[in-house]
């Protein structure tokens, strides 16, 4: 019993000092949103199509009744010919608990056992994935909900979700950075240019950690690059991007472009 314990000890203290390290910079706001990122590897179209049946017709409508009803399903760009598929299933919690808590209610669902029968029986000759990644986040104070995108007006097969990831030196350097969107009113910036922000999170649990990270939406390519062309001869990025506090807090950025499943809630 101590031995399985203490990894679980040591997993719960590992978020509860990173959450602390952002906090350090920015006090919890009421009701920051818990969200996960779970990232699923493919190894073919065939093991797309079943996952994609899967999250269809019995993963999302399972967390629907859950109370959870805007999960986000998207596809890498260029997917299709990439060696390793990638799905990418964003959902948001009220809390940690309820995040906790989704896998023993989803074993009592079951319209959702019967449903996701094929990928949730799969034999370990035909698994319907290569591996799974789960990013577990807690939103920004500055914006303390996912939102779903109200500017974007192309049809949504065409439209760009831009996933950033910023890895900072160290945690204190990470905290900055978060303190930079939120005190430094980033966040307001993206808002007044017409990002069409998703979320802002600061990463609990990764593999590349510190780190936060964040997504914005456009119609198209072409608007996604005039909007950060905006962004950069913005006056108050080029103010706050010198401002003497704000150095030196990233060391690496991730930058993922995606398109929305069509049956994606966002």
């Amino acid at each position: 019993m101590q031995t399985r314990f203490l990894p679980t000890c040591l997993a719960i203290l590992c978020i509860f000092f990173q959450g602390s390290a952002a906090r350090a910079a920015d006090p919890a706001a009421p009701g920051q949103d818990i969200f996960s990122i779970r990232v699923y590897q493919l190894k073919s179209a065939l093991q797309e199509e079943r996952l994609d049946k899967f999250l269809k017709e019995a993963y999302l409508p399972a967390l629907h009744r859950q109370g959870i009803t805007k999960v986000g399903v998207f596809k890498q760009v260029g997917n299709d010919t990439a060696a390793v598929r990638r799905t990418y299933v964003l959902m948001s919690f009220r809390s940690l608990d309820q995040w906790t808590l989704l896998p023993s209610r989803l074993e009592k669902d079951l319209q959702y056992q019967s449903e996701g029968k094929d990928y949730l029986d799969a034999v370990h000759s035909d698994p319907p994935y290569l591996r799974m990644e789960t990013i577990l986040l807690q939103a920004f104070p500055g914006m303390t909900h996912l939102e779903v995108p109200a500017g974007l007006k192309a049809p949504a097969a065409g439209r760009i979700y831009e996933l950033r990831s910023y890895e900072g030196p160290t945690e204190k350097y990470f905290a900055n950075k978060v303190q930079m969107f939120n005190k430094g009113d980033e966040i307001s910036l993206f808002k007044r240019l017409g990002f069409n922000a998703v979320f802002y999170g600061s990463v609990l649990a990764g593999a590349h950690m510190p780190n936060l990270m964040y997504m914005t939406s456009f119609d198209n390519m072409e608007a996604r690059e005039a909007h950060w062309k905006a962004f950069s001869a913005d006056p108050y990025w080029k103010q706050l991007v010198a401002d003497p506090q704000y150095q030196h807090n990233v060391s690496h950025v991730d930058i993922i472009f995606l398109h929305p499943a069509e049956y994606s809630d966002l």
